[in-house]
């Protein structure tokens, strides 16, 4: 939506508010239940709509925690599928199933995922099935419906100067940072980390370092169905590799056949020797990968979150919760 049309909502941005409101006294007073997990609880979230990184956040601490010995299992909405029932992903199944980003957590990390509409269904099928010592809550700052015992939240300078829906891309107002136990800022802009603590924020601050693992490639053509494309292309082309083509669908795109075609007739037309995507992208296409031809492949490029000194930051996270390692 363009910055112009926004502007014109501006005047619905009260009524938003009124309905965050509305929802906050219904907690408040146990009108919305709040229901809690035998084991303990990390939420992994963001104020702003699209992509922040959580999902990549999500995976570093899975390869982090598990390298303490921890067993971990991860809670998700599963955006997109059909079903709203609870249940664990098969790494084998599809989009359509269980939503993208379950899905790709599944497959890259090898830890159990399980999705439901309610995060708590899903954590009463994981406790039922296996021994995790912890859960990890996807996408869950909003989701209040569940109690966790540590909220991470991911936040940017863009999030900072950014208004509430539908004027911006806010979820909440600024002042739920104060839910938080954690900011994950970026590593590239530690300004930002300053500003929030001369703004009177006084607890743990992670720095998050993003990097793109590009496949090797000559002429190349890039497409995506996420919430910031111009991000992914950037970061493409930052790394040095020349795009002659960019198509951008909307966040979780279902991919179709003809749309998959429409896109190779254009690569065709651009002398174009590789087509890259992103992980979750490529998780969405499922079956449909395979009308990618030979001589122009389809690779995915990987996106990676490091936690600057991370090696105290879980051992914050360890302690926070009360688990030994």
């Amino acid at each position: 939506m363009s910055i112009q049309l926004r502007h014109l909502l501006l005047p619905l941005a009260p009524l938003y508010r009124l309905a965050l409101g509305l929802r906050e006294w219904r907690l408040r007073t146990g009108q919305e239940p709040v229901r809690r997990l035998r084991k303990p609880v990390v939420s992994i979230g963001n104020l702003a709509t699209g992509g922040a990184g959580k999902t990549p956040l999500t995976m570093a601490l899975i390869d982090a925690l598990t390298a303490r010995g921890l067993r971990v299992d991860v809670l998700s909405r599963g955006y997109g599928r059909r079903s709203k029932a609870a249940s664990r992903v098969d790494p084998d199944g599809s989009a359509v199933d269980f939503g993208d980003e379950p899905l790709l957590m599944a497959r890259a990390t090898g830890v159990p995922v399980y999705v439901a509409a309610e995060r708590y269904e899903a954590g009463i099928v994981a406790e039922a099935e296996l021994d995790a010592q912890l859960h990890l809550l996807d996408d869950g700052f909003q989701h209040r419906q569940l109690k966790r015992d540590v909220n991470i939240l991911l936040l940017s300078r863009e999030d900072w100067r950014d208004r509430l829906l539908p004027a911006g891309n806010l979820r909440e107002p600024l002042s739920a940072i104060h839910r938080a136990d954690v900011i994950a800022t970026p590593a590239s802009d530690p300004a930002f980390a300053a500003e929030l603590k001369a703004a009177g924020w006084t607890g743990p601050l992670w720095r998050l370092r993003r990097t793109m693992e590009i496949p090797d490639c000559g002429v190349a053509a890039a497409f995506c169905g996420i919430a910031r494309p111009a991000q992914f292309f950037a970061g493409i082309e930052a790394e040095g590799v020349a795009l002659v083509l960019r198509r951008a669908y909307p966040d979780h795109f279902p991919y179709t056949r003809g749309a998959v075609e429409k896109l190779l007739a254009e690569a065709r037309k651009k002398k174009i020797t590789a087509i890259l995507t992103t992980e979750k992208d490529l998780v969405r296409l499922g079956a449909l990968a395979a009308l990618f031809p030979e001589e122009m492949p389809l690779r995915a490029v990987k996106l990676r979150v490091e936690i600057e000194d991370q090696e105290a930051a879980i051992d914050w996270l360890v302690a926070r919760i009360g688990l030994r390692t």
